[in-house]
Formats: C-alpha cells, sequence, structure tokens
C-alpha cells in the first residue's frame, strides 16, 4: 500500500534543508524508507573516512568514520561506524555511536548515549542516558535526561505505524524506533514505543510512555495527579 498515512512526509516532518543527506529521502514514499537506505549509504565512506575532530584524552574511532572540523570527541567516547559526523558536534564522555549512523552538524551526542542506525538532523540533542535505534530525528530535536527509543517489539512481528486518523500501516521493519519531527521535544524519562510518530513542534512531558502519531504543535502528557499528604509527626 502506497498510500502516504497523514502527517507522515518526510518534507512534512522535516526540513531536507537541515541535512547534507537529502538523497536518502529522495523520492521515498514514507520517511521511514531512508533507514532502508542507510546502510548501503554509509558504506561509501569504509576505509575513507576523514578524521577531523578535536580528541580529548583517549577514544576509540573507527577507520569507517568521517568526522567533520570543529567536532570535539571527549576521552571514553567509542564510534564503531560506518558513521558520518558533521562539524561543530559534541561527541561526550561515554557516548556509544554504533553501526550505521549519521549525524548532522552541531549536534550532541552525551554521556551513557547509545545510538545506532539513526539520522540525526542538523542541531540535534541527545544528551543525558539516552537510547536512539533505528530512528530519525529531525532539526533541533531534543531529547531529556534519560529518554529511551524503543526500536524493536516485545511481541514477534513488524513494527506498525498508526496515523492520527487511526489508519494501521505495517513498516515492514522488525527494528524501527521513531520519526521525531524539527522542534520536537522529549521530556526526561519517557519512553517512546515502536514506531511513533512526532509531528513537528510537538512536546512529550517527563515519564510519558507514547505509542503512535502525535500531531503538531500539540502537547502529550500524562493525566495523573499527584496527592498532597500533611506529614505526621514522628
Amino acid at each position: 500500500n502506497a498510500r502516504r498515512c497523514q502527517m507522515h512526509t518526510a518534507e512534512e516532518l522535516f526540513d531536507l534543508t537541515q541535512t547534507e543527506h537529502t538523497e536518502l529521502f529522495k523520492d521515498t514514499v514514507h520517511p521511514w524508507d531512508a533507514l532502508q537506505r542507510l546502510e548501503s549509504y554509509v558504506k561509501k565512506y569504509e576505509g575513507k573516512g576523514k578524521n577531523q575532530a578535536q580528541i580529548k584524552g583517549s577514544s576509540f574511532i573507527a577507520a569507517d568514520v568521517h568526522i567533520g572540523q570543529g567536532t570535539v570527541v571527549e576521552h571514553g567516547a567509542m564510534i564503531k561506524g560506518p558513521a558520518v559526523i558533521g562539524k561543530n558536534c559534541e561527541i561526550r564522555h561515554g557516548a556509544y555511536i554504533r553501526d550505521n549512523v549519521i549525524i548532522g552538524d552541531n549536534c550532541i551526542v552525551g554521556h551513557s548515549c547509545e545510538i545506532k542506525s539513526s539520522i540525526l538532523f542538523n542541531n540535534v540533542q541527545v544528551p543525558h542516558f539516552n537510547y536512539v535505534g533505528d530512528s530519525i530525528l529531525g532539526f533541533k530535536a531534543h531529547l531529556g535526561a534519560g529518554v529511551k527509543i524503543s526500536n524493536f517489539r516485545l511481541m514477534p512481528g513488524n513494527v506498525v505505524v498508526t496515523d492520527s486518523d487511526g489508519v494501521r500501516q505495517d513498516t515492514g521493519f522488525t527494528k524501527f524506533g521513531a520519526l521525531l519531527g524539527d522542534h520536537t521535544e522529549v521530556g526526561c524519562n519517557a519512553v517512546l514505543n515502536p514506531g511513533s510518530i512526532l509531528g513537528r513542534g510537538s512536546v512529550v512531558y517527563p515519564n510519558v510512555c507514547w505509542r503512535g502519531s502525535l500531531p503538531p504543535n500539540t502537547i502529550a502528557k500524562n493525566a495523573s495527579v499527584v496527592q498532597l499528604i500533611a506529614k505526621q509527626p514522628r
């Protein structure tokens, strides 16, 4: 089914001028199709990686990793590759960047953050204790501390995307995390379940366990009530 789900086109989610890798999105029916092209796209850097990073201390950086000027890689980071990292990024202590990753310019990958098989547009911040797998994060997307993007179903089967009209579509992927549109914010310790899509400018509050499609400029928050109870003297 080649029908484009509502809100599920690359142009609606992402400003494609904010990545040097627009080729990944050319003629895609759905934006997650870019993830299917990712492995073959980054393979052209195998053995040809140009590392222009400022390395502070000791880090592991594979030969097939390309890093742009002005990017700082701190002590203890591991970048396995193949990977392409843009200019003026911060790859902080303890960051783990696995196979088939593209990171744009001016991005932050922080301490104890793991990224695999994902595309980060320019100015994305993944700063503290985050997991990002098989996902696309748009321009200026930001994850709060402890946010996890789950990319694998507990039950067997492909990941299914549900649009804002409730129409379900099989992505064909057994591993697929989330699409975060430009300027999205995800609060601390939130979880994005496989196949989540966040429209441009949307916000997921802390501790929310989100599944499905969030329309642009919309806030998702828990409705739980915090109780106030008088403290009893001991």
